[in-house]
């Protein structure tokens, strides 16, 4: 692509962190774990558990610190979403105020930009890309993964291998995307797939074919305005869904063959996305919010997140340590299914969701929900 030692607190330090938040990853981690165990909780946002295997994460998390609750938000937001739970709770202690936020590469900058976000490097930063996070911590990469189609193959009878073939009459009423493209930034960077397909140079242009493409899809009948997620792959309503890959594969594990699923990703236009964490500027619980964020930088994590087929933005760094074990590996899409992926600038990934979010409505008037 999306290693320093910490600075020795004396132990008398750790009671005072335990009521103030701890400013530095150079930190103890002793101290930063009890001052997160006097909070007692993390209140995470946007976490479906089979997302990026964030099931098994979250619980991984619970075991290696049994003292600290997980409250977990709305599961099914999307990262605009994310935004706005920030700021409607900035003055609000209590359960509905985030303390962390996972979302698309371009809410970060804008989230610091807003003073949203506080900066934290965690005790693995050296390992995490630089052209994956914020030189001053208020942002960084945590995983990235494709774009992809899952399909149902009880209901579609020759499975699409292009963004062009998905226009065909063949899949009338079938394809759908895995949220709103208005606020989601899995279905805001669909439309720049189909734009990388199309020859579009630029994040605008790209948007702006997107749209010109869903609106022709819709006009056609082969766009159904539902958000698409596993169980509308198995009931019908949702036969073709554009998808994370880690998504589309995480879904097949769990219908387990009921229904069969082809999982493709296409051809014309392989667009990679890479997602960032960030802790809130207003945090309640602000030591507990850091030490998830070790948690999940710490080998341990990464490898929480490769389960659930993402790649973690540490990946290379694991690899190259031998930290994956082959039966990880030996799971993945071949590789060659990456070969061609394209990682869009900021930029690219800024103009294209300006795009995307300014003419969904006008241009392609289809209300997903």
């Amino acid at each position: 692509m999306k290693m320093f030692m910490g600075k020795i607190l004396s132990t008398t330090a750790v009671a005072l962190l335990a009521s103030s938040a701890i400013s530095s990853a150079q930190t103890d981690m002793a101290a930063l774990q009890a001052a997160a165990e006097a909070e007692g909780m993390v209140t995470t946002i946007a976490l479906p558990h089979d997302w990026c295997g964030y099931g098994d994460v979250i619980a991984g998390f619970k075991a290696k610190y049994p003292k600290i609750s997980v409250n977990e938000l709305n599961p099914d937001a999307g990262s605009a979403d994310e935004i706005e739970a920030i700021k409607a709770n900035k003055d609000n202690k209590g359960p509905q105020a985030p303390d962390v936020i996972d979302v698309g590469l371009a809410f970060g900058p804008s989230a610091k930009a807003e003073g949203l976000i506080q900066p934290y490097k965690v005790a693995t930063w050296d390992t995490i890309p630089d052209g994956a996070k914020d030189a001053e911590g208020h942002w960084y990469g945590d995983y990235y993964g494709v774009m992809s189609f899952i399909v149902n193959k009880d209901l579609v009878k020759t499975t699409p291998t292009s963004w062009a073939d998905l226009l065909k009459p063949d899949y009338k009423g079938q394809v759908a995307l895995a949220g709103d493209p208005r606020a989601s930034n899995q279905a805001i960077l669909a439309a720049l797939g189909v734009g990388l397909s199309q020859g579009a140079k630029g994040g605008k242009e790209a948007g702006e074919k997107g749209l010109a493409y869903f609106a022709e899809m819709n006009k056609a009948g082969n766009f159904v305005p539902v958000i698409g997620k596993a169980g509308t792959v198995a009931q019908g309503a949702t036969p073709i869904v554009v998808a994370w890959d880690y998504n589309a594969l995480s879904w097949r594990d769990t219908l387990a063959g009921n229904p069969p699923v082809d999982v493709v990703v296409p051809s014309d236009g392989v667009l990679a996305g890479v997602y960032v964490q960030a802790i809130s500027a207003f945090a309640p619980h602000p030591n507990a919010a850091k030490l998830w964020m070790e948690y999940l930088y710490s080998d341990e994590g990464q490898l929480g997140w490769l389960k659930g087929y993402c790649h973690p933005i540490r990946f290379n760094d694991l690899v190259k340590n031998g930290k994956v074990p082959q039966e990880l590996l030996d799971k993945l899409p071949p590789a060659e299914s990456y070969d061609k992926a394209y990682f869009p600038t900021l930029d690219e990934v800024n103009d294209n969701k300006a795009a995307v979010t300014a003419g969904w409505d006008s241009v392609v008037g289809a209300n997903v929900q």
